[in-house]
């Protein structure tokens, strides 16, 4: 099942739901969408000098040592 058919079940779904299910499910998706989010990082974190580099490119921003996006479009 595509994306597109998976969203149109879970609005059907969706649409029989009282509203304290309603909250369930609300609830239920905050905590998925949550879990998503901790995992992607843990993931980050576990790659070999990630945090390293994390935390000098976090430095060199504040110390202003970058090129924003923007020249970087109009150089190239």
């Amino acid at each position: 099942m595509n994306r597109v058919k998976i969203r149109q079940q879970i609005e059907e779904y969706l649409e029989q739901l009282s509203p304290e299910r309603l909250l369930v499910a609300a609830d239920f998706l905050a905590y998925l969408a949550a879990r998503e989010e901790n995992d992607a990082t843990e993931e980050l974190l576990n790659i070999p000098g990630f945090q390293e580099v994390f935390e000098k490119a976090k430095k060199n921003v504040e110390e202003g040592k970058v090129i924003s996006v923007d020249k970087l479009k109009r150089k190239y």
